[in-house]
């Protein structure tokens, strides 16, 4: 059974940084190219930054080039994104993500509050 775990979310001032991680079972995980995606309230999910399983290859939205950075370690199974610099406009649900063949899997998802 797949399962994606993330945690790390919470209320932090402009400026801060906060850790997300995802943790991952019941699949390949180094096999996988995996994603953190974002909802913000009446918005539609975006994708917030990528990285391919071997983990030498990582994309980013526009929006948080420079400030977010995506890592994994596969020996953990587990994924990462390192925000600095946070703004209000990156309050949202981040989510954990992967496809495999015709099939998505989300994590549960975890709060980020940017705000003073």
């Amino acid at each position: 059974q797949v399962q994606l775990v993330e945690s790390g979310g919470g209320l932090v001032q402009p400026g801060g940084s906060l850790r997300l991680s995802c943790a991952t079972s019941g699949f390949t995980f180094s096999s996988r190219s995996m994603s953190w995606y974002r909802q913000a309230p009446g918005k539609e999910r975006e994708l917030v930054a990528s990285i391919t399983s071997a983990g030498d290859k990582t994309n980013y939205a526009d929006s948080v080039k420079g400030r977010f950075t995506i890592s994994r370690v596969n020996a953990e199974n587990t994924l990462y994104l390192q925000m600095n610099s946070l703004k209000p406009e990156d309050t949202a649900v981040y989510y954990c993500y992967f496809r495999f063949l015709l099939t998505s899997y989300w994590g549960q998802g975890t709060q980020v509050t940017v705000s003073s």
